[in-house]
């Protein structure tokens, strides 16, 4: 893999902001928007607006990106009355799906029901592969019945073909505040768990365990410490990847400010296991502030294919 796509959204109150957009990088240090800035899929059902993406490439050669059906210019003001509260127990039931095989040319949307009437909402799709049963965990927020919608675990569906869903199971649940915005990563056999814990710090926290699904999570103390240098409750939406030089980045999305000051920034650490991650402003350009997506390495023949069908602005 010689080159990267972000798949986002915008910061935007306007219907065209909550769709899905693709940035372009060959060194994860530099991006540069896609069509021209436009979206490069809409959402025409659910709320007619996506939020929280995640693309994965699976074993059969296909792409699936992930998202929650949500829509806060369509619906934030009318259905939820502008409450948040209401959106986590009564809206976000389905999650959108799309599928590829080459980036480009992209299948109908459809939207994907993994809960029942016991979960509130279903937000922030994320996948990982699991070799240990060889095939995809899906993992997201929600509020439940359990405790009765209060603060919001991390639930998971496993899954071969993208088609057919396993009955959802609790991953994880944080004992004195909410958690959500799982992503997780494996490094040399152990598993790292990114999360935003809405309380207690209120800021993104790092587990490490043993298996994908396993109970034996711990707290990595060294992430703890740096997170603390930073300004608590204006972090959330985790998302890493490996750079060509084998250093890890972690972008973590700021939304303590309104407008086009939030978006993603960069945090670079020579691996996951030893935790200390630097903030790295200097090292990165963005065309302008990508919220809530998701990392993906791809060969320079699908970033020059991305660029050719889907007319790359500068």
């Amino acid at each position: 893999m010689e080159a990267y796509v972000f798949v986002h959204f915008k910061e935007k109150k306007t219907p065209d902001g909550e769709q899905v957009y693709f940035a372009l990088s060959t060194d994860g240090f530099n991006w540069e928007q896609v069509n021209n800035g436009n979206p490069v899929l809409e959402s025409h059902l659910g709320e007619k607006g996506v939020r929280d993406h995640t693309i994965v490439r699976a074993k059969n050669s296909k792409f699936y990106i992930l998202a929650t059906d949500l829509s806060l210019a369509n619906c934030f003001h009318t259905k939820y009355k502008g409450s948040w509260q209401n959106i986590s127990t009564d809206g976000s039931k389905h999650l959108s799906l799309w599928e590829s095989e080459d980036l480009v040319n992209w299948s109908k949307q459809r939207l994907i029901k993994l809960g029942d009437e016991d979960f509130g909402c279903l937000w922030a799709p994320d996948v990982i592969y699991d070799p240990h049963h060889d095939d995809y965990v899906l993992h997201w927020s929600s509020s439940h019945i359990s405790n009765n919608y209060g603060p919001k675990g991390i639930y998971y569906s496993r899954t071969r073909d993208f088609e057919n869903f396993t009955t959802p199971k609790l991953l994880c649940r944080k004992k004195d505040s909410g958690i959500i915005d799982s992503a997780i990563y494996e490094e040399n056999g152990v598993f790292y768990r990114f999360l935003k814990s809405e309380a207690n710090p209120a800021t993104i926290i790092l587990e490490k365990g043993s298996t994908l699904t396993g109970d034996d999570y711990t707290r990595v103390a060294a992430f703890d410490e740096e997170m603390a240098k930073l300004q608590q409750g204006v972090y959330e939406a985790p998302t890493a990847f490996r750079l060509s030089n084998g250093k890890w980045c972690l972008m973590l999305d700021f939304y303590g400010v309104e407008g086009e000051g939030q978006g993603y920034v960069p945090f670079i650490s020579d691996t996951l296991e030893s935790g200390r991650f630097i903030r790295s402003d200097e090292s990165f350009s963005f065309p302008y502030g990508f919220k809530h997506g998701t990392v993906l390495p791809i060969t320079m023949e699908e970033f020059d294919r991305i660029k050719r069908f889907l007319n790359t602005g500068g």
